[in-house]
């Protein structure tokens, strides 16, 4: 983790941004007393190893949040298509 004062960021931020983007963790110092944290916002640890290749090759973007569209709970399945998407789900997590 690297460590550097205000007037040092404002001078080369967009040298900083760039190690933030490569993984590497920056801490904000006033008057050499720590005041912030910048982190990437995705961790290469948080995604399958695939995942990770197919973002490096630009062919995969990861999403921006976990969470699913308010449309996609609103949405009503028959007993019968509820059925055949679980069937669906757990035959690919077994396939595994």
């Amino acid at each position: 983790m690297r460590a550097v004062n205000i007037a040092e960021l404002k001078n080369r931020l967009s040298h900083y941004l760039q190690g933030v983007q490569r993984g590497e963790e920056l801490v904000i110092r006033d008057r050499e007393r720590p005041i912030a944290k910048i982190v990437p916002l995705i961790h290469a640890d948080d995604y399958e190893a695939e995942e990770a290749e197919l973002v490096a090759a630009g062919i995969l973007r990861l999403p921006k949040t976990k969470k699913l569209p308010a449309k996609f709970w609103r949405e009503k399945l028959s007993p019968v298509r509820l059925k055949r998407a679980v069937k669906a789900v757990t035959d690919e997590r077994d396939e595994d």
